[in-house]
């Protein structure tokens, strides 16, 4: 990885300029971009409450969790508020293979003037902590207990990690930062929807000093979106045909808030849809394809009556055509 140590934030951004939100803040940025910055994403829509959580861990080293259902692009807000500043970023998925080792470090053998020797070599989280980066645990809430807790020592206002094997204690770079997205905050799997999300320690969800939770976008921005993303159904019939798939997606989230569906159709589902569609050119097959075929055999009925209600066309799903001829 490059080594980005010695850098510094250089100027400063206007919210109001660069994110559209009604603030008179102004937020530290770099002038130049590293490798390890995101991407920017023309396209994405900034959620202001959202977005000035995430602003507030960047200006005042606020430790900030973002929570929501999936699909809301929790870990995409953070890389595109990163990217807009040019901030260095790195993102570690806590799935169930990372290990306190590879967070920490652990001791390798390399090559060495044409000998093998053994050093230590450092893990993610002490590399990241003596740097300008933003560090972001995806899936927090579905890491190891001991994982965890190795984490939770940085949590704190000071900060400062241990490296136990080294005997050396390191300080948190000034210009380090610290995110998490989480599907449940902290709770475990109660709905059945997220397998192998933990129930945490609440002494460790107390050290976030910020938590935002992100829902799903309005409609008119949604479709948006989905336009932007498929310029094909940019015209006036594309954007009647996405208010339609908008509309069902919206249902499913009803369906799954009434306890009437077990899954729901996130905007990322959305655009799969409409990516889909354009290789089909059949919003029923691609709706399928889609989303359909990933729900329980007995809710796919109840789906059916979705798309019916907003497409004004029936599905083979529909109880209505189950003794019937099937399209």
């Amino acid at each position: 990885m490059t080594d980005t140590a010695d850098l510094r934030p250089d100027r400063m951004l206007s919210v109001r300029e660069v994110f559209g939100i009604d603030s008179d803040l102004r937020v530290p940025a770099f002038s130049e971009r590293d490798d390890h910055v995101p991407e920017v994403d023309a396209v994405y829509r900034f959620n202001p409450d959202v977005t000035l959580a995430i602003l507030a861990g960047f200006m005042r080293d606020r430790r900030v969790m973002v929570q929501g259902l999936h699909g809301t692009g929790k870990s995409t807000h953070i890389e595109q508020v990163a990217a807009r500043l040019n901030w260095p970023c790195v993102r570690l998925n806590l799935d169930g293979h990372i290990s306190r080792l590879d967070l920490v470090g652990k001791d390798a053998v390399v090559l060495r003037e044409g000998k093998q020797v053994t050093e230590f070599q450092e893990g993610i989280v002490p590399w990241a902590l003596q740097r300008p980066v933003a560090l972001i645990f995806d899936e927090y809430d579905a890491g190891r207990p001991d994982v965890m807790f190795v984490i939770q020592r940085i949590l704190e206002r000071d900060g400062k990690f241990t490296l136990m094997d080294q005997n050396r204690v390191l300080r948190p770079h000034p210009f380090f930062r610290l995110f998490a997205t989480a599907n449940t905050v902290g709770l475990g799997n109660l709905n059945g929807l997220y397998h192998g999300a933990q129930r945490l320690n609440h002494a460790q969800i107390d050290r976030w000093n910020i938590v935002a939770s992100l829902d799903y976008l309005p409609a008119a921005e949604e479709i948006a979106i989905v336009q932007a993303r498929v310029p094909s159904l940019a015209d006036e019939a594309g954007t009647k045909l996405v208010a339609s798939m908008v509309a069902v997606a919206d249902l499913t989230r009803k369906g799954f808030a009434a306890g009437d569906l077990s899954t729901l159709m996130s905007p990322r589902t959305v655009i799969t849809w409409a990516e889909n569609i354009e290789i089909f050119k059949d919003p029923a097959l691609a709706f399928r394809l889609s989303f359909v075929n990933k729900c329980d055999d007995a809710e796919r009925p109840l789906v059916a009556e979705y798309f019916q209600r907003c497409f004004d066309r029936e599905l083979k799903e529909s109880h209505q055509l189950s003794a019937g001829p099937r399209e």
